[in-house]
């Protein structure tokens, strides 16, 4: 009876640690979505339009994105008004301003053609980060980690608010955001098997209007309605999930938006 009872916890023990490993290690793309390149790293620039307080969150996503052998972003000048941080193409822009009391810290928007993303654009939210909560360097540094990776084509390793942190900020986490400020290393992983392959076109374009060779880079978003007010809602298109939307732009382009909603707000927490 001794000898069964041992095989029964020892099963139970293994079951119980590969469903463990199988959540944290789960595939995180966010759907097919990259950006389109004909060699590696990619050469993302990410255009500078925060405020003074936000640029050490900033230059540090990027630097921390950079560590994965995919990537090759560079903080640049930006080119929009933080307050409608309109799109760039073959880029990203990265703002932030008081977009009001809208239930989100952080917003990522990018620009679909096929499978290619051509821009996109992160939106910091100070109506929410000058409250006593949230005006802190670790949730700043998280949400705007997340939000850029987001940029690349990474979905969340973990959307439960409730379990112990994964210690990655593609990882939802609350109160305490500490351990969750950087990406790890299965983001390296997953960003290297997302771009291992190389396409045909470059959808990036750099400031000097290169696009590294290709041809038909960062031109997907053509034909996008100019009117859209992408800083409210109804405009994001379906619902698809608790936290993405998609606006279908007709000829096979669209627009997918990621929320990160504060405490409470998007039905998001799995309490």
């Amino acid at each position: 009876m001794k000898k069964a009872s041992h095989i029964s916890l020892s099963l139970s023990v293994f079951v119980t640690a590969t469903f463990v490993t199988a959540d944290a290690y789960a595939t995180h793309s966010w759907a097919n979505y990259h950006w389109g390149r004909t060699t590696n790293p990619l050469p993302l620039e990410l255009g500078d339009n925060v405020a003074a307080n936000w640029d050490a969150n900033l230059t540090l996503a990027a630097s921390d994105w950079n560590i994965s052998d995919m990537l090759d972003t560079a903080v640049v000048a930006g080119k929009s008004n933080p307050r409608t941080c309109k799109p760039t193409s073959g880029r990203a822009e990265i703002c932030n301003a008081k977009y009001g009391n809208t239930g989100w810290l952080g917003i990522a928007q990018i620009w679909i053609s096929g499978d290619h993303i051509t821009q996109g654009v992160v939106k910091l939210n100070d109506t929410y980060f000058n409250t006593t909560k949230y005006n802190t360097n670790a949730w700043r540094n998280l949400v705007t980690c997340q939000e850029i990776g987001h940029i690349f084509g990474l979905g969340h390793q973990d959307e439960n608010f409730s379990n112990p942190p994964l210690g990655t900020c593609m990882d939802y986490t609350d109160p305490d955001p500490t351990p969750n400020q950087h990406p790890n290393q299965h983001d390296y992983d997953m960003l290297a098997e997302i771009y291992t392959h190389l396409d045909s076109v470059n959808s990036y374009i750099l400031s000097d209007g290169t696009d590294g060779g290709g041809k038909g880079g960062g031109k997907g978003g053509k034909g996008k309605p100019l009117d859209i007010d992408w800083n409210n809602p109804s405009e994001w298109g379906r619902r698809v999930s608790e936290h993405i939307y998609e606006r279908d732009l007709g000829n096979g382009n669209k627009v997918m938006t990621d929320v990160f909603w504060v405490e409470g707000r998007g039905n998001s927490h799995n309490r």
